[in-house]
């Protein structure tokens, strides 16, 4: 062979050996997070700072947290109708559902979610 068929090989062999060395692909983007009204819907999700499920930060609770019912039961605070704090019964006190709210819009600046009422 003559050198000047060797020179096109070896550029064109230095050129893939050039691009198979250059950057990886860029992976596909991340999916984006499920929309809030998905999220807000996790009845049984109790990780986030307001319960989705009843309407009132997590915090406070009854519902969901047993230590935080007896104390309640034990200071009398209890409607025996509905199984909850009377401070708590947004169904015996639907007023107390905008109390709850104006938390969540203070600290969220939005409406929360609608509670699940049951």
């Amino acid at each position: 062979m003559r050198c000047s068929q060797l020179l096109p090989m070896a550029l064109v062999v230095a050129a893939g050996l050039l691009n198979g060395c250059g950057p990886a692909p860029s992976a596909p983007p991340a999916a984006p997070p499920p929309p809030a009204s998905a999220t807000a819907s996790t009845a049984a999700d109790h990780s986030g700072w307001w319960c989705t499920e009843h309407g009132m930060p997590e915090g406070v609770c009854a519902q969901c947290n047993s230590k935080l019912a007896a104390e309640f039961k034990k200071k009398g605070d209890w409607c025996k109708e509905h199984d909850r704090p009377e401070s708590q019964c947004l169904l015996c006190h639907p007023d107390l559902e905008g109390k709850f709210a104006a938390q969540y819009e203070a600290k969220y600046g939005k409406k929360p979610p609608k509670p699940e009422l049951n």
